[in-house]
């Protein structure tokens, strides 16, 4: 049977830069504290870009303020405990202390002759990176140009996996070795199975057709039992479903909560049921709240 929830509002966080015009937050994470981290993908130079929450106090402590950077995702190096961050303005990714310093970049440049334009990345526990490398086209201008990218953990050399996509977005990485991609031109999420090396992808296909209407296909998370959390860009809805594609659960924002447009990314505490999702529109940037249907884990954790 089908799951209904309606999330719960847990604060706010940020408001309509005057700058932008807006506010969109993205990349929850959590710490080994329990503290909440995130990013502001619309936040000018001099505004928090990545900030910290202690969800007990509702304490905001901005991390990182400078720079002209659009971070569109943060996760937590397995290896080496710092942020990493994805720069889509620029192209890089680059991590950061727990405290926001010490900023080093892991990757720039170009990927087989163009640059990429880096949104979500997954982690294995050898701390390679799996990233979704955005279309720099828009549908239905062009042909898809969207990629998959790994960066070796060792060298930063950058392997172009998965090509002609139609803008992926969301990237998971789940225990049987496959990607879990969200194609948010194409409302559908692909499942990518590497091999063993986790170099190469063997086979792939679409996995899941996302009824989205108006909203598209955004960031995703996996839990422990395999559910696919498809996060969601013009609706502000969390879509859950099986890992064999069954539609298991439906997380609403409440309706009266007006001004809200996107629930883009969430990430469950790992070891607990208790998932957060960010949440933006003209009203402001929030975290809300919702029970998952098993407990997270890393590839939960961010994104």
């Amino acid at each position: 049977m089908r799951q209904h929830q309606t999330a719960q509002r847990v604060l706010q966080v940020t408001s309509p830069h005057e700058a932008t015009g807006m506010t969109l937050l993205e990349g929850p994470t959590f710490d080994g504290q329990g503290r909440l981290h995130l990013v502001d993908v619309t936040a000018p130079a001099g505004a928090p870009k990545v900030m910290r929450i202690d969800l007990d106090t509702e304490e905001i402590t901005p991390l990182v303020t400078e720079g002209n950077g659009a971070f569109t995702s943060a996760q937590w190096g397995p290896q080496d405990g710092r942020l990493y961050l994805t720069d889509y303005a620029s192209g890089q990714i680059i991590s950061v202390t727990a405290e926001g310093e010490d900023a080093r970049t892991v990757f720039s440049g170009e990927v087989e002759g163009r640059a990429m334009h880096p949104d979500d990345l997954a982690f294995d526990e050898a701390g390679n990176m799996f990233v979704s490398d955005s279309s720099p086209t828009v549908y239905p201008d062009a042909a898809p140009t969207g990629r998959v990218v790994r960066i070796d953990a060792e060298t930063s050399a950058a392997t172009v996996l998965a090509d002609n996509q139609p803008n992926p977005n969301g990237i998971s990485l789940d225990r049987d070795g496959a990607l879990w991609i969200s194609q948010l031109d194409a409302n559908r999420i692909d499942r990518l199975l590497l091999n063993q090396d986790r170099i190469a992808v063997t086979t792939g296909h679409t996995a899941i057709h996302v009824d989205g209407g108006p909203s598209q296909a955004d960031s995703n998370a996996i839990d422990a039992d395999g559910n696919i959390y498809q996060a969601s860009h013009g609706i502000p809805r969390i879509l859950v479903y099986g890992p064999d594609g069954t539609h298991r659960a439906t997380i609403d924002i409440p309706a009266e909560h007006e001004g809200l447009e996107s629930a883009t990314n969430l990430a469950i505490r790992p070891g607990t049921q208790k998932a957060f999702v960010t949440v933006s529109g003209p009203a402001g940037g929030f975290i809300y709240r919702f029970d998952a249907l098993a407990e997270g884990t890393r590839q939960s954790n961010g994104g």
